[in-house]
């Protein structure tokens, strides 16, 4: 057989569109899909170390999430030489490594999604959509009864929802959910 055949097409974006200031979002998804981000301690043990390498990389976290088996973060970057790819390498790196060693299994799949924002992208709209992911899963009601999103930024709960729904482009071909005004809890 053909070694073409199993070659898989990278799809990302030159190496030089992800440095600098850009706004992006990005979900690493756990390997198998294995539902992990489930307790306080593991969920701080990440965010411990996200916060840490965020600070290190030059990269604000305007909006996170940690469902059971993906993370989803809204990230700036502070600093012309701020470097997407780098820091998503270090991250996953300094997870997976004591969690391999620990359980002899990977934390991750191999790539992630990311979405470089645009200029009609709004980050409130995007922040929105990462903090009401449980919500869509039916792991709340509400986002302010999920303990594992936030922002490490600002204080999430007090932002403005904008009256245009925001999707990620690979779901585009679904009609997003109209969200209007403020947050309220389904009755």
């Amino acid at each position: 057989m053909s070694e073409t055949l199993f070659h898989h097409k990278n799809i990302r974006l030159q190496p030089e569109n992800y440095v600098g200031k850009d706004w992006s979002f990005i979900t690493l998804c756990c390997a198998n899909r294995r539902k992990l981000f489930t307790t306080a301690k593991f969920c701080d043990w990440f965010l411990n170390i996200l916060r840490h390498d965020a600070a290190t990389h030059s990269f604000a976290v305007h909006a996170y999430c940690l469902m059971p088996d993906h993370v989803h973060l809204l990230l700036e970057g502070l600093d012309p030489a701020s470097n997407l790819l780098l820091f998503v390498k270090t991250l996953k790196t300094k997870t997976s490594t004591p969690f391999e060693r620990k359980t002899g299994q990977p934390l991750w799949q191999k790539k992630f999604y990311d979405h470089i924002l645009r200029r009609n992208d709004s980050p409130d709209a995007i922040a929105w959509y990462i903090w009401m992911n449980p919500v869509r899963d039916g792991l709340c009601h509400g986002p302010k009864e999920y303990p594992f999103l936030g922002s490490f930024t600002g204080t999430w709960s007090t932002t403005y929802m904008l009256s245009s729904a925001w999707s990620p482009p690979w779901q585009r071909t679904k009609a997003p959910p109209t969200v209007r005004g403020r947050y309220t809890s389904p009755r």
